[in-house]
């Protein structure tokens, strides 16, 4: 049945070729584990994305339960965790994610830096990889007010300040990411915002230049 449905789709859309240019496309020998022990490192990229892929997933079914209010927000993640089935699994999939998504986004980077993976054809796809470190770290840095509890409520006041220190931009900075004079409703509304909609979008889009400059380019040569 599987086999005529995907004979009946690749009838009128022709996805065949597609289908067969993705499967067949050679991997590079030094980045093969099979071939090469070392070629361990070159496995960080593929992981970070696997760990983005289940923070997106985990955040769309954390979204359908979080209310983003002050009033309502602690309480809702307090649901979720406690009263929730699986609830709880899903939200310690999602926390702890997110440090093991910056952890090997951190080490995928040095593999670049240090093997020079950077240098000429790749400095374009090189910024966009940084681009996508800080939009990561900026996903951090917005959920983390989510939960609206003390730790979420002072690390971010925190986060604020160092923000607010940047040499020129830092008072708009803090100001576009607070809402107003103090850290309250207008604040977890941006964040909820900015890490559920505005974030995301940046993220996917420079994540599609990232995997189509990697296909035009291919995998850098052995260190």
């Amino acid at each position: 049945m599987l086999k005529a449905m995907y004979e009946w789709i690749d009838e009128r859309l022709d996805i065949n070729p597609i289908w067969r240019d993705v499967a067949d496309h050679e991997v590079p020998e030094h980045v093969n584990p099979a071939h090469h022990f070392s070629a361990f490192i070159y496995c960080f990229g593929g992981l970070t994305f696997f760990v983005v892929v289940i923070q997106i997933l985990s955040g769309m079914f954390l979204a359908m339960y979080f209310v983003p209010d002050i009033v309502n927000a602690n309480a809702s993640v307090a649901y979720l965790q406690n009263e929730l089935a699986m609830g709880a699994i899903v939200r310690g999939m999602h926390h702890w994610g997110a440090s093991v998504a910056i952890v090997m986004l951190f080490l995928h980077t040095l593999r670049v830096f240090f093997t020079g993976s950077y240098k000429h054809p790749r400095e374009f796809n090189w910024v966009v990889g940084i681009s996508i470190f800080f939009v990561m770290l900026g996903l951090g840095f917005t959920g983390y007010l989510l939960p609206w509890d003390n730790k979420a409520y002072f690390a971010t006041k925190v986060g604020l300040e160092i923000a607010s220190s940047v040499p020129f931009l830092g008072a708009y900075i803090k100001t576009f990411l607070q809402g107003g004079d103090i850290v309250g409703a207008q604040t977890l509304a941006r964040f909820f915002a900015l890490h559920v909609f505005f974030l995301p979008a940046a993220l996917l889009g420079l994540l599609g230049a990232h995997f189509v400059l990697i296909r035009r380019q291919g995998i850098s040569g052995p260190l």
